[in-house]
């Protein structure tokens, strides 16, 4: 055991007197010059350059909460006897994985603008526990599941501003409704029923996604703040909008080695509740059919790596949710990872 700990020790120790040596002397060029893996829209490349990225993004929900207090099952559905509007009378959801694949390619077309797109497949896992709307099958369980293609992103990054040491980069996105959001499940009912609001794989809308980065470089390591936005532009063909959303993030990224960094992030997550109805997703079934039970605020904490090996950059996350206070009731967020890979030509 004391071999042991000298020999991490001393690996630890090598890394951290390790010289940050730049083999083109740009701060731009090392592990930290991406935002850590949750985060996107803040570097641009060089004219001409290409890059490709692979990113994984899986979020898990257990147990509901009404604001910002947890709850038990038996209490989510008590609950929803008395509340406006009356729900969760068919079933509660207890639990919620949102898987998410990204394909993610940019272009450098000159010195300060990159544009790029994101293909998404998210897969989307669900169970529940059926209350008491359900008669005999009252308080058996029950999962439901969607997948496919969700909504492309397009968008430019433009560099403001640049020197040594700072970037200023406006984000110029928006999303194209390519997601499914009306697939029908036999499950649990054995009718054909729409899948809730948060089970379909877009927005059924176009969603202007505007945000601003300022990331700013020592030799050491670096920081960023940047404030990212998702709006949807009027109702879809169901009749409703999804959820603004606002997202503020600061992070700071260690050099441990020139291709070895670390990173603590915090997240401040705004969304208010959607905007219309779905005609067949009636409320008191369950409270994901809820329009106004969509909205929150949520704190995040990010403790992430990032290597950078032979120009490959791998990127990984950790993302515990510290805070949060959600309109009605909702499932709870306990946790988001991300990992990615990415090569620049």
């Amino acid at each position: 055991m004391l071999k042991l700990h000298g020999l991490v020790t001393g690996v630890v120790l090598a890394a951290l007197s390790c010289p940050l040596v730049y083999a083109d002397g740009n701060l731009r060029s090392r592990a930290d010059k991406h935002a850590p893996a949750g985060l996107m829209g803040d570097h641009i490349h060089k004219p001409g350059e290409w890059m490709v990225e692979y990113k994984y993004m899986n979020m898990y929900m257990e147990d509901n909460r009404i604001g910002s207090r947890t709850v038990s099952d038996a209490d989510a559905i008590a609950y929803g006897a008395t509340s406006n509007p009356i729900t969760n009378r068919m079933a509660t959801p207890t639990q919620m994985t949102h898987e998410m694949h990204m394909l993610h390619i940019m272009r450098g077309m000159t010195d300060d603008i990159t544009c790029y797109t994101m293909i998404m497949l998210p897969s989307i896992t669900m169970d529940h526990l059926r209350g008491p709307g359900a008669g005999p099958m009252e308080g058996t369980s029950f999962t439901t599941h969607n997948s496919g293609f969700g909504d492309t992103t397009i968008g430019a990054l433009m560099r403001l501003y640049t020197d040594h040491n700072d970037d200023w980069i406006l984000n110029l996105a928006g999303s194209i409704p390519t997601g499914d959001i009306f697939r029908t499940s036999t499950i649990p009912t054995g009718t054909t029923t729409p899948l809730p609001y948060p089970m379909r794989l877009g927005s059924g809308t176009f969603n202007a996604r505007p945000g601003l980065t300022w990331k700013h470089y020592w030799d050491f390591g670096s920081f960023g703040t940047q404030l990212q936005t998702d709006l949807p532009i009027g109702r879809n063909y169901r009749n409703y909008s999804v959820s603004d959303e606002f997202r503020l993030n600061q992070w700071y990224s260690h050099l441990i080695t020139d291709n070895f960094s670390a990173s603590i992030r915090v997240e401040n997550l705004w969304r208010n509740n959607y905007g219309g109805a779905d005609p067949m997703t009636p409320d008191m079934g369950i409270s994901t059919n809820v329009e106004s039970f969509r909205g929150g605020y949520w704190l995040n904490l990010g403790l992430g790596t990032a290597a950078l090996v032979n120009g490959h950059l791998l990127n990984v996350e950790f993302v515990p949710t510290l805070h949060q206070d959600l309109d009605g009731i909702q499932l709870e967020t306990d946790w988001t990872m991300a990992v990615s890979w990415s090569k620049s030509f």
